[in-house]
């Protein structure tokens, strides 16, 4: 399980990356570098908050894990 925090920064990084192809992509289709600004801002606020709770309910599901066995775990890591 992560944590709220590990959750935040993964939510944040990967919305940069969103940021950066959302803006030329507006930036490329109108021709104008402040649309472009304004609609990657407008996406990065609205959905770094959908992510994060996208990744909270994932942690809450348990279908398509691999449960630990063994007294053995970590081992030779």
């Amino acid at each position: 399980m992560e944590s709220h925090k590990r959750s935040i920064v993964k939510s944040v990084s990967w919305r940069i990356f969103g940021l950066f192809f959302t803006f030329l992509t507006a930036w490329l289709v109108t021709g104008s570098i402040k649309a472009g600004v304004a609609l990657g801002l407008i996406d990065f606020f609205a959905k770094i908050g959908t992510f994060y709770a996208h990744e909270r309910v994932w942690q809450k599901v348990q279908w398509g894990r691999i449960k630990p066995s063994g007294p053995d775990i970590g081992a030779g890591i």
